[in-house]
């Protein structure tokens, strides 16, 4: 299995509704490290690192969402994997 790193930016309705918590419980969950926050321009920006099946598994419930949230896009920009942090964490 190999490590990467992946930087999504989602829109939609993801502000405001819990969609940061989503994240950060389904990374940890996944055994992945990074941080999550929201952006002025109402995106929520995500930095990512793990196995490449739990990173594309993230990225498959980011799609979908939490229950209160519509997200409309996900980009997505993998790199390599730079083995930064320790835990996944929210970002204020």
């Amino acid at each position: 299995m190999s490590s990467v790193r992946a930087e999504l930016r989602i829109s939609g309705l993801v502000q405001g509704v819990g969609f940061r918590y989503f994240c950060h419980y389904t990374a940890r969950n996944l055994s992945l490290t990074g941080w999550v926050k929201n952006e002025a321009d109402g995106t929520v920006r995500s930095v990512v690192e793990g196995e490449r099946s739990a990173v594309e598994a993230l990225i498959a419930d980011v799609k979908i969402g939490c229950r209160s949230s519509r997200v409309s896009d996900v980009a997505i920009q993998w790199a390599e994997f730079a083995g930064e942090f320790n835990d996944f964490e929210i970002r204020r």
